[in-house]
């Protein structure tokens, strides 16, 4: 009998144990500013190429590796590493608001003298609109060195203020508004071998957003240069971002040479790529184009004449990885193969046959040899936190180079879903992710938040590892609700017609297709309609407060972060793309506001900023605080001193923490 008892204890002890063996996360796990979130990411490895040659990078040494096993070969010599890097380019520095070049005999050269924080030389422009992500662009042959000149004296100044000191200072951003005076942009020239600089003679419209002329340009993107480094290549955009043109210039003389392509909308046309000459025919280059309802691939003489259409479909082309020189053809990432993936294909130029070059399943990004007859593959899917194959372009063959483990092993893992709903126009599919409790019970009914995004060039939803869900929401599922996100129309990846369907009326289809998913949770048996939420930040912080006011019975508690409150206070060049200035279209900008809906709040909302926020600036947050004394409704709010936009390191921890326990308090 005591044996018996004993085994019966030694077996209770140990399932109690095996029960304490899973682990419960915690922010500092799970959240980017916490202590101990790099332990928490999927192993990584890093390669480069040398040429053809792959070459795996460690802390302290590198490796040649070989392609057929994927395994070291041997470390690099300091000889073969310096030959790998390069040898000495010039370079270019700024240095008390002057550009400056370095030649690769470290001789300083100073390009401009009138720099100033209103002046500003080799920076990006535009807000960093049009895929515009620097000010600096050297021409093949590294001879000479075009660069945008932004004069933004005439934009108006928002007045932030560091409240550090002893006594507080001013320090103001330049901001232009929608419908307000923006920036004028040049772009210059400059020759190391003479020493001079000369401007491109681009035309220059009015700054003053009542008086632009819809045929002016006023904004210069995607700058290329031409193989033999002797023409400057670049689309020239009227404000209005109806009227995109392609146009070429001398880089010698600074001279218009030809305008090589014309493209116009009703809505809005987004140049966002450079032109790519083919490597091995200077006279032909690849142009990347919504003008058929999906970005595709377009091949063009350096005439302006189009030659054909290199892709095709309703799919969208991703990214351009390069080109494989031997058999002429170009590799591409797309979405062809299911919308929320992203697979790799290989595309012949003279064909336009596509090859997969991936597995088919999940999202991969990868990484050209010079030559482009062989690719880095890195890939996620939503089981599989993280592989990295080595792929022949030219027979797909894959050589395995590293498999990630799962870094969540051993911890208490939410339940991760995928699915589709129909759109409010009851045709689109709109595709879901839901992320539920590890302990999920059907027979439940479970606290629901929605998160949201729902605005331009970003999506929520993909085929990566966890359906490319947000730490915070295994977080809150491990405190026991159910996370709903849903990618509206509006958002990317999806075409033209998708994307811009909210034009002019920003908030509006987004709420109706967000609404369709809560349709959808109230059908579910475990949601329990009278609990609940919505959190979203930035352009989620705007649709979450627009949930809340234009569906005030639905959701019970809200929390917001840097939210638009009305357009009028946003920036020129995203603002007027999808909403024209407060001047041309009165109405879309009253219907978005959220101002005069002050008075229909009724749940709980919290609202959360960055001080300093230089994105979405504070008068959006306090304008609608007003709103809500005048209309004696009660929000709750929150500021990080100092901080921007989005949280930096630990402060994020606090501020997701902050996020969680308005949940806790008011919805659970």
């Amino acid at each position: 009998m005591m044996k018996i008892k004993f085994l019966l204890l030694l077996l209770c002890t140990t399932l109690s144990m095996s029960g304490q063996e899973k682990k419960l996360f915690t922010l500092e796990d799970l959240n980017f500013g916490g202590n101990n979130y790099r332990n928490l990411q999927p192993e990584n490895k890093w390669y480069a190429w040398w040429g053809d040659e792959l070459v795996r990078i460690d802390k302290e040494q590198c490796f040649l590796v070989d392609k057929k096993t994927g395994k070291d070969i041997r470390p690099l010599t300091d000889d073969e590493n310096n030959e790998r890097k390069g040898s000495a380019k010039a370079t270019t520095i700024i240095k008390d608001h002057q550009l400056y070049v370095v030649d690769a005999q470290g001789k300083e050269h100073q390009l401009t003298t009138d720099g100033s924080r209103e002046i500003v030389y080799g920076s990006a422009v535009h807000r960093n609109e049009f895929g515009i992500n620097k000010g600096t662009f050297w021409s093949p042959d590294g001879q000479r060195l075009a660069f945008y000149r932004m004069d933004q004296s005439m934009v108006t100044d928002y007045p932030q203020v560091n409240i550090f000191p002893r006594e507080a200072t001013y320090e103001p951003d330049k901001y232009p508004m929608a419908g307000m005076n923006a920036h004028v942009v040049t772009v210059g020239v400059y020759d190391i071998n003479t020493d001079k600089t000369v401007y491109l003679k681009t035309p220059v419209g009015s700054v003053c957003g009542d008086s632009v002329a819809t045929s002016t340009p006023i904004y210069f993107t995607n700058i290329a240069w031409s193989p033999d480094s002797k023409i400057i290549y670049m689309f020239e955009l009227n404000r209005a971002q109806n009227d995109c043109r392609l146009v070429s210039y001398d880089a010698t003389t600074g001279m218009r040479i030809a305008e090589l392509y014309r493209e116009t909308s009703d809505k809005y046309v987004e140049p966002m790529h450079p032109i790519v000459f083919l490597p091995w025919d200077d006279t032909k280059f690849m142009m990347q184009s919504q003008r058929d309802g999906y970005n595709h691939l377009y091949l063009f003489n350096n005439k302006g004449e189009l030659l054909k259409q290199l892709t095709k479909g309703q799919w969208v082309v991703e990214d351009v990885l390069g080109f494989n020189k031997k058999d002429k053809s170009i590799i591409i990432v797309s979405n062809e193969k299911n919308a929320i993936q992203r697979n790799i294909y290989i595309v012949s130029i003279k064909t336009s046959k596509r090859t997969l070059l991936d597995n088919g399943r999940g999202s991969h990004r990868g990484e050209l040899s010079e030559s482009g007859l062989y690719l880095i593959d890195r890939y996620t899917e939503p089981d599989v936190p993280r592989n990295i194959n080595l792929v022949s372009t030219q027979t797909a063959k894959a050589t395995r180079l590293f498999t990630a483990a799962d870094p969540w092993e051993g911890y208490e893992q939410p339940i991760f879903e995928s699915g589709t709903i129909k759109a409010a126009d009851g045709v689109t599919d709109l595709y879901y992710r839901m992320v539920k409790p590890h302990d999920f019970d059907a027979t439940k009914k479970y606290p629901t938040v929605v998160y949201v995004y729902g605005g331009p060039h970003a999506h929520n939803v993909e085929a990566s590892w966890h359906w490319a869900s947000r730490s915070w929401e295994t977080y809150m599922a491990q405190k026991g609700y159910v996370l709903f996100i849903l990618d509206n129309r509006g958002s990317e990846n999806r075409g033209l017609e998708f994307e811009q369907a909210t034009f002019h009326q920003l908030g509006q289809i987004e709420m109706q297709d967000q609404m369709k998913g809560v349709e959808y949770l109230k059908s579910l048996p475990y949601v329990d309609a009278n609990r609940m939420g919505v959190h979203g930040w930035s352009f989620g912080g705007f649709m979450t407060i627009s949930l809340m006011l234009n569906y005030p019975d639905v959701f019970k508690v809200g929390v917001a972060g840097g939210p638009v409150i009305d357009w009028k206070w946003y920036e020129v060049m995203y603002g007027e793309r999808y909403m024209g200035t407060p001047q041309n279209n009165p109405e879309g900008y009253a219907k978005s506001s959220l101002i005069d809906k002050a008075k229909n709040l009724k749940g709980k909302l919290q609202i959360i900023t960055g001080y300093n926020d230089n994105t979405v600036v504070p008068q959006h947050c306090l304008s609608f605080l007003d709103a809500c004394i005048k209309a004696g409704t009660q929000p709750d709010f929150f500021a990080y001193p100092g901080e921007q936009h989005n949280m930096r390191g630990h402060a994020s921890v606090h501020l997701h923490e902050r996020i969680t326990q308005y949940f806790e308090d008011y919805l659970k």
